[in-house]
């Protein structure tokens, strides 16, 4: 457990500085939602999934011999989200080429199946990536933010024999690492009214999926959910085998296996995160060498809005990039 009063925010390059206007958790985290900005130039593909069901790509097309990042979103994200389009933008402007990958169910269609998406889909994070790989990119690099993080986290550790041929690096942006902790956070005073933002789009898609699929889950549990919890217990839990939203929340959770991650990964989070406790992160001495932290002071949820009035995102693009340049083709091949 990390001792707060003793924890000095790790150093990032480029410093962020919140903006003096928009102290505090809660207003970093929303704020985003007013500044999103432009959509990059997309184009959209589609591609049928193992499974017989479907995914689809919002593509941002660069310059033919640059990187590629690939960016997971988070719970009930698209390409459309604040953050996605920050990135996607910056990667365009460089000439380089990104793609953001919805998750089933999340890029305006209802998906064919069952089942839907969740923070542990690693089995869906690995097909995904190795489909990407197969395209010869002269560097990968993957993304996840929020649930996508804990996502990409989670496939990073259960393959770590495998991924170095795979990616370059990774990063994540406020990953929920321990998801019990996340949802105890997210039922307690104000905060729950972010549980009633999600759900107020995740239960009318279960409630659709329940009428097409008859018998799967219990509908009246779906239409009592209040809280995250009550929504995994009824909906997330059933539909993707696990027993409850307890195991869920066990078998799900990237926390216990960062030690097994052995390819060059940031992991970005601000202690004022209001999603999840920082109590519950792991410390430096824990984490492997693969991995760099970057706590932060503040930026709330997936936030690290600066600069005047009215504020931008430029930051959070700016610190990926950063750390991706790194680790492209041409600095791998230096001595």
């Amino acid at each position: 457990m990390i001792n707060l009063n003793s924890l000095e925010p790790t150093t990032s390059s480029p410093c962020f500085q919140a903006a003096c206007w928009l102290r505090g958790a809660h207003l970093q985290t929303l704020w985003p939602l007013l500044i999103k900005g432009p959509l990059p130039p997309y184009r959209r593909q589609r591609w049928d999934t193992p499974d017989g069901d479907f995914i689809d790509l919002d593509w941002v097309e660069g310059v033919p011999g640059q990187p590629c990042v690939v960016l997971f979103h988070g719970l009930e994200g698209s390409s459309s989200s604040p953050y996605a389009r920050g990135l996607m933008r910056a990667i365009h402007a460089r000439g380089w080429h990104g793609v953001v990958v919805h998750f089933r169910g999340c890029s305006g269609e209802p998906n064919g199946l069952p089942r839907a998406y969740h923070s542990g889909d690693a089995a869906e994070i690995d097909w995904i990536l190795r489909r990407i790989h197969a395209l010869h990119w002269p560097a990968l690099f993957a993304t996840g933010v929020s649930l996508g993080g804990n996502a990409l986290l989670k496939w990073l550790a259960e393959n770590a024999s495998e991924v170095s041929r795979l990616l370059n690096a990774a990063a994540t942006v406020s990953a929920p690492v321990d998801l019990a902790a996340a949802e105890n956070e997210l039922a307690r005073g104000l905060k729950r009214g972010y549980a009633r933002y999600f759900l107020r789009s995740l239960v009318p898609k279960a409630l659709e999926k329940a009428a097409r699929f008859p018998g799967l889950v219990d509908v009246a549990a779906i239409k009592r959910s209040r809280t995250l919890r009550e929504f995994d217990e009824a909906v997330t839990a059933p539909l993707h085998g696990f027993r409850d939203a307890a195991d869920y929340y066990a078998r799900a959770s990237a926390g216990p296996l960062l030690h097994m991650i052995n390819t060059p990964t940031l992991l970005l989070h601000a202690l004022d995160d209001p999603f999840l406790p920082f109590s519950v992160m792991p410390t430096t001495k824990n984490l492997p060498q693969e991995v760099t932290p970057d706590f932060l002071a503040q930026g709330g949820h997936v936030g690290f809005v600066q600069g005047t009035w009215p504020g931008n995102m430029a930051w959070l693009p700016q610190r990926l990039l950063a750390y991706f340049d790194r680790y492209t083709a041409y600095n791998l091949r230096m001595p």
